[in-house]
């Protein structure tokens, strides 16, 4: 059941460049027993998009940021801003905001460890995670921030084995969707792409699935 708790908003680019990293996130955020959160979720052209990341970002205690994209659009020749942005009006919510907003948390991540002091320095002093692009890479840092907020005295698996499930999730995509008569993977809608998670994890539980200590 989804709760404000265990909410996890996903700041990400959402282009076909980034699609594996943003796959990788949501599996991760929904193996380790949260429930992932996006912009893309609901399609609703009568709310405007900074609004609804607003109530979404409300609706979280917790977030995964990747600042990563910074580089020149194609045709504008501009960088885009939205993940910064968006990052924040997060970190705004948590300083500004009372009661459970002040229990929030994020892991902030970009390709390189330390190559936001470049193009972003006033977040100087976050943990700044680094992905290295790799879904892999992605999966541990994800695993390793959600550790931290789960319940005392409460396991999760390793990175490792969240990788390997992972994979064999991403191996056997294309025949879900063939079978839900689904476009392929690369054209599925975030509302599609989680629903195929959610049952193929309801198929393969981890055993168990949290531990407690």
């Amino acid at each position: 059941m989804r709760s404000y708790d265990n909410s996890v908003f996903i700041n990400c680019p959402f282009d076909l460049a980034f699609r594996p990293l943003f796959e990788a996130v949501a599996f991760a955020v929904y193996d380790c027993g949260f429930y992932p959160r996006s912009a893309l979720e609901v399609e609703d052209s009568s709310e405007a998009r900074i609004e609804k990341i607003i109530r979404i970002i409300a609706e979280c205690r917790l977030a995964v940021h990747d600042i990563s994209r910074t580089q020149l659009d194609r045709h504008s020749r501009l960088p885009r801003f939205n993940m910064p942005l968006e990052l924040g009006i997060f970190i705004g919510a948590k300083a500004f905001g009372t009661g459970v907003h002040r229990r929030k948390a994020a892991i902030v991540l970009d390709t390189d460890r330390y190559r936001y002091q470049k193009y972003i320095s006033d977040i100087a002093g976050q943990d700044i995670r680094a992905h290295g692009r790799s879904p892999v890479q992605m999966i541990q840092q994800v695993r390793d921030f959600l550790v931290t907020h789960c319940g005392e005295g409460v396991l999760l698996p390793g990175g490792d084995k969240i990788v390997d499930r992972y994979l064999t999730f991403r191996g056997g995509l294309s025949e879900m969707c063939a079978e839900a008569h689904l476009p392929p993977p690369e054209q599925l809608t975030f509302r599609d792409m989680t629903t195929l998670v959610v049952a193929w994890l309801r198929r393969n539980p981890l055993s168990p699935r949290m531990v407690s200590a």
